[in-house]
């Protein structure tokens, strides 16, 4: 197919869509995307900032006629997707399409735990406007289609009410549940298997392809083609689902409902109520050894004791099991009981797994203990799982390779013979932008390094009259930098806004309405923000984003790669920063009209001989050393936009 009849100036999305541009990036993605799917072979794109990806890879799908799943990394894009890129596409080259949007069980409301909330008022009555909400979810319920509770825009997102209002995988009483005719979970999966197109998260897709289900385990049997955006993120989510985990928290909830159960049945079961108690005394026993001020414990380092409770916790999971299939009274006692098993199943694999295998360790914190398993390696796992499915799958995101070198993601999701395309992006950094290296920086981990950061940016904050985002990669440096600037402006001539003081979707909302803010943030902030114009012209970063070392997902990927004889600094550490910095980097040029200044103050850009390979990955913006220079250009270009 010519996709230039689509994409092209007298195509169907020029006369669709005000202000369309073309761009033969675009077009050279969506050929590449649409061979794909005809050969139904894998493909990876990474397509620069302003290539239009989206449609690139949304207009083959919606020509094909296949089913086709696409998988997104966070939840802003899938409703993106589902509620106006896919329709709109679909109205614009006259394709009817009928398009499903799926979410985790946690976004759904349960109707038969709606049911059973008012019996837990203990739980939530000292929450702030606990009851209010509740009565206004009670009201919503009988209006909903959906059961999507991103409609319940007023209610916070911390409330203690979630949980009692939602299902789990475990306390899902499948079909034996009085309102499983009318339940919005297999509902929206229902709708999913009619859809040609259903958007999905990565979370969700890898719980399918992995079977542990989430109440859609067959999704994809019946795909034709998975194209998965934001596919960066896809091997560290993958190595979640590929380990274990078990919490005291689960056991705890598993007594809570199965008390309560017991009462709605009327129940005089004094064997199970023991049972009950028996779980309780044994998660409390853990808590001596491991307490939520603990923090991460490596398993070799926890004592004798804790592990002598963790088998009687075991064996008093599988009595409370025992107990209540002696029961026999109604599907809630049941699920209790499979609950029961699953845990002690689970709490047995974690036990006897093989240390060669990958890391376990246990962690203390509000949410009681936890317990995790991360394989070292999952490339062989994931490739496995793709190629039991025959169906063309697409990797697209605007950061996948190191200049041109795809093999650190090809190989981290295990296929290395993928074939892999580079889009660059259309925009014009040369003319647009300026990467500022200040001179005479010190070393990241000299304690004078936020000082001389902030001392770097205010010329240019001055010059910009703010319209920045102060970027670090730890809250340290964060809080650090959020005094030092409060020292160097104690006046500012711009508003300030941190990380924390609201949720991120209100403060980039903020941040855009004001137009001249300045905004400190970390890791949350170096990907998926979209600012456009001329109320973003400086991004600054402090220093790489080499991720934490304490952090366990990265200590059993580097242990995996020792255990190989590779070198783990080199083949993994220095490649995530290098993609993690690309996405820092992407924050500030948007749009074909945007322009601004890249700051980065880590010396070692320039001291070290890795640091090669991050410049060479970043746009092609000229490099600048004087403040000066940075400065002018930031008055030069905002002073032409004032005489536009």
């Amino acid at each position: 197919m010519d996709y230039q009849d689509v994409f092209g100036p007298a195509g169907p999305l020029a006369r669709a869509i005000e202000g369309y541009a073309v761009r033969a990036e675009q077009c050279a993605m969506a050929r590449a995307v649409g061979r794909a799917l005809a050969l139904a072979e894998p493909l990876i794109v990474e397509a620069g900032t302003g290539t239009g990806k989206t449609f690139a890879y949304l207009v083959p799908a919606l020509l094909s006629g296949q089913s086709v799943i696409i998988s997104t990394g966070t939840r802003t894009l899938q409703d993106q997707l589902f509620h106006r890129d896919v329709p709109m596409l679909a109205r614009a080259i006259g394709l009817p399409v009928r398009v499903a949007l799926l979410k985790g069980r946690a976004n759904y409301l349960c109707r038969y735990r709606l049911e059973t909330a008012p019996e837990q008022r203990q739980l939530f009555g000292a929450a702030k406007g606990g009851a209010r909400h509740l009565n206004k979810i009670l009201r919503w319920s009988a209006a909903t289609r959906s059961g999507d509770l991103a409609e319940l825009t007023d209610i916070p997102e911390n409330s203690p009410l979630w949980p009692l209002v939602t299902s789990t995988r475990e306390n899902c009483l499948g079909q034996e549940c009085p309102q499983f005719a009318r339940c919005h979970v297999y509902e929206a999966r229902r709708a999913a298997q009619a859809a040609q197109v259903v958007v999905v998260n990565h979370h969700l897709l890898l719980a399918d392809l992995t079977l542990k289900d989430e109440g859609f385990g067959d999704l994809l049997p019946g795909a034709q083609a998975v194209v998965l955006d934001e596919a960066h993120q896809v091997p560290d989510i993958a190595a979640q689902f590929f380990g274990l985990n078990w919490s005291s928290r689960q056991v705890q909830l598993l007594a809570r409902d199965a008390a309560l159960e017991l009462t709605r049945s009327q129940l005089a079961a004094e064997d199970a109520a023991q049972a009950l108690r028996e779980l309780e005394a044994n998660v409390q026993r853990l808590y001596a050894d491991v307490s939520p001020r603990s923090g991460r414990i490596d398993w070799e380092r926890l004592p004798d004791t804790f592990f002598d409770a963790l088998g009687d916790l075991q064996a008093a999971l599988q009595e409370a099991a025992a107990r209540f299939e002696g029961l026999g009274s109604g599907p809630g006692i049941a699920a209790c009981a499979r609950r029961a098993r699953e845990l002690a199943a689970r709490l047995g694999m974690l036990r006897a797994v093989d240390e060669q295998q990958g890391l376990r360790w246990a962690e203390g914190g509000i949410a009681g203990v936890q317990l995790h398993f991360t394989p070292f390696e999952i490339a062989e796992r994931l490739r496995s799982y793709v190629q039991a499915r025959p169906c063309a799958w697409v990797f697209t995101s605007a950061t996948l390779a190191l200049g041109e070198d795809f093999s650190h993601f090809t190989e981290r999701i295990g296929l290395p013979q993928a074939r892999a395309l580079r889009i660059e992006s259309p925009f014009d950094y040369r003319e647009q932008s300026r990467l500022f290296l200040p001179r005479g920086m010190p070393e990241p981990q000299d304690p004078r390094f936020t000082e001389r950061f902030i001392a770097a940016c205010a010329p240019l904050l001055a010059a910009s009259g703010g319209r920045a985002f102060l970027l670090f990669t730890s809250y340290r440096g964060l809080n650090e930098g959020q005094a030092v600037l409060a020292r160097h402006f104690p006046d500012p001539p711009f508003p300030v806004l941190v990380q924390g003081q609201a949720p991120r979707d209100a403060l980039l909302q903020q941040f855009r309405a004001l137009g001249n803010a300045v905004l400190l943030g970390t890791g949350s902030f170096w990907e998926g923000v979209d600012v456009k114009g001329d109320a973003l012209t400086l991004v600054a970063i402090d220093k790489l984003p080499f991720a934490s070392p304490d952090d366990p997902l990265l200590k059993a990927r580097l242990e995996g790669i020792r255990r190989r004889g590779g070198n783990p600094f080199f083949e993994y550490q220095v490649p995530q920063a290098v993609l993690a910095l690309k996405q820092g980097v992407g924050r500030l040029i948007r749009d074909a009209d945007d322009f601004g200044v890249i700051l980065i103050g880590d010396p070692r850009l320039t001291t070290k001989a890795y640091g090669r390979l991050f410049l060479q990955s970043l746009p092609p913006s000229p490099v600048v050393t004087e403040p000066q220079a940075a400065a002018d250009f930031l008055r030069r270009r905002l002073a032409g936009l004032a005489l536009a």
